[in-house]
């Protein structure tokens, strides 16, 4: 769209219709959806929040496809070879009484920043209404399509910052499988970066200039826009047009100004990057950190790759060590920088898997979808560390105590933000929407995990 402009509007400005003009000036270099973010933040500032806050962002790294409770956080090595399977020798944490899997020899040493949910539970073993309820904390169901707990925190909170960032970012790609902002529109679904932080050339799109484009092309280009917005509003004086320039200048702000040094990930040293793993995982999460720390509220790691059907033990020697380091490294990282306090790390996926190993054909060695007990790893923003909530059976297929609920864990993290679990959203067709479905009572409930807050 701007190649046409450039070329036009150099040489044969009598050549655009009226329309063209107003249709082309709503554009950006970034594209339309840095825009509809900019204008979300606006429409934001005059929705308070709620209640006196301990956390100011989340940090969700999001494992899809399930990853296992017995190999991560809750390892059974006395349930033997059937549901343990190769992993026999637990580690003990910096916590006593903690194990974990021996592969998490760096999150044995940061326990004590940490609590284990290990009676995370719900009622479905489907990749897309599980995801729904975990991302949402809401069950599946009724008229309303719900937005992510990270679309309302980026309604609530997107605003809060002064700077031009969108307020829900997902690294490197979106989660898939629902939709993010719900019933709250497009303003609210999360910008994704795309591409692979670990690589030398990592660029992020509608932020990043592309590869060969100068900050002085750049800067014509705004020059050019701005010069069919002024025409456009002598044809039509529209007060739209007014307000989409404000967003247009925002969105250049992000682009060339100091804003889109939050995605700079090269300006992190060589031992810093070294520290959380020269691999998109680890890098994604320094990213992670680096945008929290520019005042980004809401920022989703996602890391697929956990649906172990088949071999599953031999994906898990290669996923469990980069996870290990970088998930350490995250902690530690935010904790030395003053930020862990205000920071909100949520690790987990849309369920666990079956506790017993599936080792007939065509399994070889897998595990299945298992929604009945699973864990999440909470930290920081307000959440202790060195704990652990509820407990599970000695083979880890049923919860034991203390069954901790989608809507319960998202109800707590918002609570620490400062955003009343038990309010209102708004519908744009005036249904009424409560932040959490615990408010009508119509869902089961373990409560706020109070223990740990």
């Amino acid at each position: 769209m701007l190649d046409f402009l450039d070329s036009h509007l150099t040489h044969d400005c009598e050549g655009i219709s009226r329309r063209s003009f107003l249709t082309v000036g709503a554009a950006t270099a970034a594209g339309l959806t840095l825009s509809n973010f900019l204008a979300a933040k606006a429409q934001a500032a005059a929705m308070p929040t709620t209640t006196k806050a301990k956390a100011k962002a989340v940090i969700q790294l999001w494992m899809g496809g399930g990853p296992c409770h017995l190999d991560t956080f809750d390892p059974k090595p006395e349930a033997g070879e059937d549901y343990a399977g190769t992993y026999r020798k637990p580690l003990q944490t910096n916590v006593e009484g903690i194990r974990i899997n021996e592969k998490f020899e760096h999150m044995a040493k940061q326990a004590d920043k940490y609590s284990i949910i290990r009676s995370m539970t719900h009622f479905t073993n489907g990749h897309e209404t599980a995801t729904y309820m975990m991302q949402t904390g809401t069950p599946p169901g009724g008229e309303l399509v719900y937005p992510t707990y990270g679309a309302v925190v980026s309604m609530k909170k997107g605003h809060v910052s002064d700077n031009a960032l969108p307020p829900y970012v997902m690294v490197p790609t979106p989660i898939g499988r629902i939709s993010a902002a719900g019933f709250l529109g497009a303003n609210y679904a999360p910008f994704s970066t795309g591409g692979d932080p670990n690589s030398a050339d990592f660029r992020v799109g509608g932020i990043v200039p592309p590869k060969g484009m100068t900050t002085g092309r750049m800067t014509q280009r705004q020059s050019l826009l701005e010069m069919v917005d002024d025409f456009a509003r002598e044809l039509e004086g529209s007060p739209a047009i007014d307000a989409m320039t404000e967003h247009q200048k925002q969105a250049y702000g992000l682009i060339l100004g100091d804003a889109k040094q939050a995605f700079d990930i090269s300006q992190e040293s060589d031992e810093t990057r070294d520290k959380y793993g020269r691999n998109k995982f680890g890098q994604s999460c320094l990213l992670a950190r680096r945008l929290v720390e520019h005042g980004v509220p809401f920022v989703t790691v996602n890391s697929g790759g956990w649906d172990t059907h088949k071999k599953h033990f031999e994906q898990m020697d290669k996923k469990l060590p980069p996870l290990d380091q970088a998930f350490a490294a995250l902690l530690e990282d935010l904790a030395q920088r003053g930020l862990l306090d205000s920071t909100v790390v949520v690790w987990g996926g849309e369920f666990g898997r079956s506790p017993k190993v599936h080792r007939e054909p065509p399994w070889n060695g897998g595990r299945q979808h298992f929604c009945n007990c699973f864990n999440t790893v909470v930290a920081g923003g307000g959440f202790a560390g060195g704990q652990v909530v509820g407990s599970s059976d000695r083979r880890g297929e049923e919860v034991r105590d203390h069954p901790v609920y989608p809507w319960d864990l998202t109800s707590s993290i918002y609570q620490l933000l400062g955003i009343d679990p038990h309010g209102q959203l708004p519908h744009p067709h005036g249904c009424v929407a409560y932040v959490t479905p615990a408010t009508g009572g119509k869902v089961q409930s373990g409560g706020l995990l109070t223990e740990i807050m």
